[in-house]
């Protein structure tokens, strides 16, 4: 909260128009108060009512120095680039009127949210300005809200282990690490190796001109990124989901907006546009729930599902940017369900974990299981968990909450280890008990009466930081002597066509045996480019592409392939015996054709060309 304390001879103002919405009410004509303490006063975001207490102290200490108890509060949003929503501010300044009343002040106040001319004459003696910084001290927290969260490790049999790292590293070494991180071990301070791969591959690289933690994808990266989006609007399909789009800026004065978004504390985005601020959206909850006030839900209606993919913004600190493993914009592929009742909630909670759980296993993301889950709902929820970890087969960190700090009592994730120790949530599912009250969202029952909604909030997780995880699990490929490679049906290029000299019968057959294989929705391009064998071996092998053609007479004239496979041997086969192997392996999977031309000697070089 800042204030603009001003000893004046008078001041006098005049309401012209409302500047916002719930504007104070106000008189038509001019005021003119004579011998004041005028406080020009603005309240910033985090500020409470109480910090209206040490407000008042501070005015009553000039009032002291000056030989005034006359005060005028006008509020004024101009001494800071951070106030508050209007909601907020009021309370604050209507708990900072009534402490200067309690004080014995003659109180006077320009009204709030109003566009207003004034004049103003100080006294202009050396203490009749003074500008003041109030900070509410920290309250201490009670026994309760002291109370640390207890951690414990959960088997799919039941058991119960202390979160020791060494002996949980037997069960699952991933868990094991995740322990440690959670338990405040030393966290990754190596480069990561998909910021190196991201750009030698092509795929994503950083934007100079744009804010930290934001980037740019090249034609292959976009594809990758297109081809997770096509997942997971299939799993939404899949399920039955309705998909919807919603806006991008949200009113901070929107109460239930502001509410949710103090949750995420100073890691909005924030625009000022027409008198108003603006939140730039960290969720897609916002639209979906703001939808639903207005929407007819019936309990024949129920589970309702909702999917949107929602490009989202989070101010993360700079130093926290890593790379794609966290960043400042992102695309989070958002399904809600909605149930009438708490076990309906928990049987959708069940569902998505198994989603997800096969999700990453087709991906082939190796993952630790981590449940937060507040204390007093850990018995009855005990069941459920061990079902969901019967079906990954693996252990699960469990993170008791002493008392509910969010909306969710109980919230799932699959986190991601990479090779330097760092960490990342990928999917995620949580049990919601909060926000329908607060939003306003009801089904009509049986009964025909109105009932609230138990919402399962759950995501795959950001698309950018799935392109993290699978760079950095081709890093732990590495690691194990094995060839890095990216998932047969996410790779950029699929099939590489090598003639194996720059001879134009052998580029139009390679171009003819490309043309049958993009007929059966596989990604080839030729390397038609006036360099060696060896060089377009190599270019390839940096590239991972998946499978390399050998294109000489000797292929033309057999009318068979020489398929070198990447981590596996070499083989000469026919090009549908070679359709039928990679559209097995892909099958079931979304597909997009290549992003790029196919000859590669019209490509453009994206990165380190000039």
């Amino acid at each position: 909260m800042k204030l603009l304390i001003v000893h004046a001879d008078y001041i006098r103002y005049k309401p012209l128009e409302k500047a916002i919405e719930k504007a104070e009410e106000a008189e038509a004509e001019e005021k003119r108060i004579d011998e004041a303490l005028v406080v020009f006063t603005t309240v910033e975001r985090g500020d409470k009512p109480e910090v209206a207490e040490h407000a008042a102290r501070e005015v009553s200490a000039v009032s002291d120095r000056v030989d005034c108890r006359r005060v005028v509060v006008y509020p004024w949003v101009h001494l800071s680039p951070n106030p508050a929503p209007p909601s907020v501010a009021l309370e604050v300044l209507e708990a900072f009127r009534g402490k200067l009343r309690e004080g014995g002040f003659e109180v006077y106040s320009s009204p709030f949210g109003w566009y207003k001319s004034f004049e103003i004459r100080c006294k202009g003696h050396p203490l009749s300005e003074t500008y003041r910084d109030i900070r509410a001290p920290r309250v201490a927290k009670t026994v309760e809200e002291e109370a640390e969260s207890k951690l414990l490790v959960l088997t799919p049999s039941g058991e119960e282990l202390p979160a020791d790292p060494a002996k949980v590293a037997e069960l699952d070494s991933e868990l094991a690490e995740l322990i440690k991180i959670e338990l405040g071990g030393e966290r990754a301070s190596a480069k990561p190796f998909h910021t190196e791969a991201m750009r030698r591959l092509e795929l994503v690289d950083y934007e100079p001109a744009a804010d930290v933690g934001h980037f740019r994808f090249y034609p292959k990266g976009t594809l990758l990124k297109r081809l997770l989006e096509d997942l997971a609007l299939d799993i939404a399909h899949s399920l039955g989901a309705m998909e919807i789009e919603t806006p991008l800026f949200y009113r901070e004065d929107v109460e239930e907006i502001r509410e949710q978004a103090e949750k995420f504390r100073e890691k909005d985005y924030e625009i000022d546009l027409d008198g108003r601020r603006l939140i730039v959206r960290f969720a897609g909850d916002f639209g979906l729930f703001e939808m639903l006030k207005t929407t007819t839900l019936t309990y024949r209606s129920l589970p309702a599902r909702f999917y949107e993919i929602s490009p989202s913004f989070r101010y993360e600190q700079r130093g926290e940017c890593v790379g794609l493993r966290r960043l400042r914009s992102f695309t989070m592929p958002d399904i809600h369900c909605f149930t009438a009742s708490l076990e309906g909630g928990v049987k959708e909670f069940i569902m998505l974990f198994k989603r997800y759980t096969d999700l990453l296993r087709a991906l082939q993301i190796d993952f630790a299981v981590a449940f937060r889950v507040v204390e007093e709902f850990y018995s009855r929820l005990k069941e459920p968990l061990l079902e969901m970890l019967k079906y990954t087969g693996k252990p699960a960190l469990i993170e008791l909450l002493p008392k509910r700090k969010h909306y969710w009592i109980l919230k799932h994730e699959f986190q991601f280890i990479d090779p330097e120790g760092g960490n990342a949530q990928l999917s995620t599912v949580q049990l919601d008990i909060e926000d329908s009250e607060r939003y306003g969202i009801y089904y009509i029952d049986e009964k025909g009466e109105k009932k609230g909604t138990i919402i399962v909030h759950s995501s795959m997780g950001s698309i950018e930081r799935f392109i993290y995880a699978l760079l950095e699990t081709a890093a732990k490929q590495m690691k194990q002597g094995e060839k890095p490679k990216l998932p047969l049906w996410l790779s950029p290029t699929q099939v590489r066509i090598l003639p194996v000299a720059a001879d134009e019968k052998l580029i139009e057959y390679s171009l003819e045996v490309c043309r049958k294989l993009s007929d059966s929705r596989i990604r080839a391009d030729v390397d038609d480019r006036d360099m060696s064998l060896a060089r377009k071996v190599r270019a390839a092998e940096r590239e991972w592409i998946p499978y390399i053609v050998f294109v000489g007479a000797k292929e033309i004239e057999e009318g068979v392939l020489a398929v070198r496979e990447r981590g596996g041997g070499d083989k000469r086969m026919s090009i549908e015996e070679l359709i039928e192997e990679v559209s097995s392996k892909c099958r079931g999977l979304p597909w997009r054709p290549l992003n790029l031309p196919v000859r590669l000697s019209m490509r453009p070089v994206f990165v380190g060309g000039l």
